[in-house]
């Protein structure tokens, strides 16, 4: 690829040069979380030293630019996802929390009892538990749309499933077991033809590929930095102003009030009404670090690159005897940079252990999405997730490595 070149990508990312149990680390995990480049750990490093002060209020010049530098990362991250204005712009501390606070806030003011959430059976466990958690507070109920045995979603069943009572639609937009890229521009228009809203978890999204929340037209996008090569403990929730304003505050505290009295509290205008205490204004710094990278090497160049690797990597894994891979195989733009599998009946948790002897890092278990090992019939599996800085050479060894390992059993 023009302008990419893999070698200086992996030196900004010094934890790849290192070695586990005497063998060259080979990280697959990423997935789960992704490695963070130096300039991400300098700015953070830089604000502590030079910058450290609490944000907004602060009359002071450190707070003044603390503030400058968290609210210039909103503005990052309105542009990373092409938002109408930074007010559409919350910051939580990922994907789980802005999924809780949509969850909690609409059941709130938009549902009452015998009110239906929809989901899909690839859910991640934080999509369906948050709203699992609502229907035992509210008596809400939460159905699910089915998948195909390859690992698709089976869309024709969306609009059957809908009700009169149906009242928001939450889906993964990229699932983190099969890697499915599902289908939400069409999900949202038949969505909205009832006047549903849709909340798109884009954990496995954001860091992978171009997203667009206005040609989207999703009314809350939810993601996080520490799986797009930002620090630990920020994430982002996206929503549609009109949605926004007409939801309660998740949380109490400070920084989200306008006024408080002993006999009323009113609220302080979007998105602070959802930030409730001191925000992480560093690891905002981070994510708007990380973002920058990533855009200095181009979201097209790096969905080409994993693309290839995932591509790759199914070819070869089908050249290995008795192996089983979920999910979509053939149209590689409807698979994303995840690829998980089993060996006959080596336990997925061996594999990996072995696996890592040699240092190879993958993930095993059911991954948070034990609905969905349950639909395919099984406890879990191994899986390898791909980031802009893995190269074939590194599938080739788990390659290698699978094969060493099978032979064992």
């Amino acid at each position: 690829m023009s302008g990419y070149n893999i070698n200086k990508v992996r030196n900004d990312f010094p934890i790849l040069s290192r070695e586990v149990y005497g063998k060259p680390l080979v990280y697959l995990d990423n997935a789960a979380t992704t490695q963070k480049p130096l300039c991400v750990l300098d700015a953070m490093r830089e604000e502590y030293l030079n910058v450290n002060a609490n944000v907004h209020r602060g009359v002071h010049y450190l707070s003044q630019q603390a503030t400058d530098l968290h609210e210039a990362a909103r503005e990052k991250v309105r542009q990373f996802v092409n938002a109408t204005k930074t007010e559409e712009i919350v910051f939580t501390r990922g994907t789980t929390e802005a999924i809780n606070l949509v969850a909690s806030s609409f059941c709130e003011s938009q549902m009452q009892e015998g009110d239906e959430v929809l989901v899909t059976e690839m859910e991640h466990h934080s999509n369906i538990v948050s709203w699992q958690l609502q229907a035992t507070k509210r008596g809400i109920l939460v159905r699910h749309v089915p998948i195909t045995d390859d690992g698709r979603l089976c869309i024709d069943q969306l609009e059957k499933l809908i009700t009169p009572r149906t009242k928001i639609i939450s889906v993964a937009h990229v699932s983190n077991v099969l890697g499915t890229v599902n289908p939400v521009e069409q999900i949202i228009r038949i969505a909205h033809s009832h006047h549903i809203p849709v909340l798109v978890d884009g954990a496995q999204s954001a860091p992978h590929f171009q997203v667009d929340v206005q040609a989207m037209d999703c009314d809350f996008f939810a993601f996080s930095g520490h799986k797009m090569y930002g620090p630990t403990g920020i994430g982002v929730l996206y929503g549609k102003e009109e949605w926004l304003e007409k939801l309660p505050p998740y949380q109490g505290g400070g920084e989200m009030i306008d006024k408080v009295t002993w006999e009323k509290t009113t609220f302080e205008r979007l998105p602070f009404k959802f930030e409730a205490g001191t925000p992480d204004y560093v690891a905002t710094h981070g994510l708007a670090t990380a973002i920058d990278y990533i855009n200095s090497l181009g979201l097209d160049a790096i969905r080409q690159h994993e693309q290839e690797l995932t591509s790759y990597c199914m070819e070869q894994l089908q050249t290995i005897d008795n192996i089983k891979i979920y999910g979509p195989q053939g149209n590689s733009m409807q698979k994303d940079a995840v690829v998980s599998f089993n060996v006959g009946d080596i336990h997925h948790l061996d594999m990996g252990t072995l696996l890592d002897r040699l240092g190879i890092a993958v993930r095993t278990g059911h991954h948070c999405a034990q609905p969905l090992m349950d639909r395919l019939g099984i406890s879990g599996t191994v899986r390898a997730s791909f980031a802009l800085y893995n190269t074939k050479e590194e599938i080739d060894t788990l390659i290698a490595g699978i094969r060493r390992v099978s032979k064992m059993f």
